[in-house]
């Protein structure tokens, strides 16, 4: 794992830890990934909406408590996404993410993976494989995780003024707003791909 050491950039750390993880496997190719997760539930998401001029506009907003997590990941260079829909965010759930994660890591690369600091991604009992590094985000700084744009981009477009009778409504409609937004990788390429990214990425 790897940590943020004062007064170094974002931009620095993420350079540093791809020539670390360049250097510590010279035959693999190193991908940077992003991870985070996002809770969607049944008290949702309003959004505006379109009304006749003179006319009070009228949405639902759910209360019940039925919640389902996305843990999801993006290579901003390349506009790939990973995604599993699970029902609790704890470390067993992360575990079980990386494991289904890392099968489909090709052979010949080794991903960077930078997440935020979770409790459950810095657990002693995280299983973390051979083909992946694990670098944390600063604390309290969700701006720098192009994944929160996904997440923004499924509740605004996707699951925003809505009413989910059951779990299993939850969950369909959570995973098809989850592949109409990770569809594209080009759009998802010009999302994610932030500028200091790039810049981190290529030098």
């Amino acid at each position: 794992m790897l940590t943020r050491k004062p007064k170094q950039s974002l931009k620095e750390t993420l350079q540093e830890g791809v020539r670390r993880a360049q250097k510590l496997h010279p035959d693999k190719k190193v991908s940077v990934w992003f991870e985070d997760e996002g809770r969607f539930g049944q008290q949702g998401t309003i959004t505006r909406v379109w009304a006749l001029r003179g006319k009070r506009a009228y949405v639902f907003k759910q209360t019940d408590f039925e919640w389902v997590y996305v843990f999801g990941a993006v290579c901003p260079e390349t506009g790939q996404t990973h995604g599993c829909l699970i029902s609790f965010a704890d470390t067993s759930a992360m575990n079980g993410y990386l494991k289904d994660f890392r099968k489909h890591i090709p052979v010949n690369e080794h991903i960077l993976m930078v997440l935020n600091r979770a409790g459950w991604h810095r657990a002693k009992t995280l299983r973390i494989a051979e083909n992946l590094t694990l670098l944390f985000l600063p604390a309290y700084s969700p701006e720098l995780n192009p994944v929160e744009l996904l997440w923004w981009q499924m509740r605004d477009k996707y699951l925003s003024n809505q009413v989910f009778d059951t779990a299993y409504q939850l969950d369909k409609d959570v995973a098809k707003a989850w592949c109409a937004v990770t569809c594209q990788p080009k759009t998802i390429r010009s999302l994610c791909l932030f500028p200091w990214i790039e810049s981190a990425i290529n030098n």
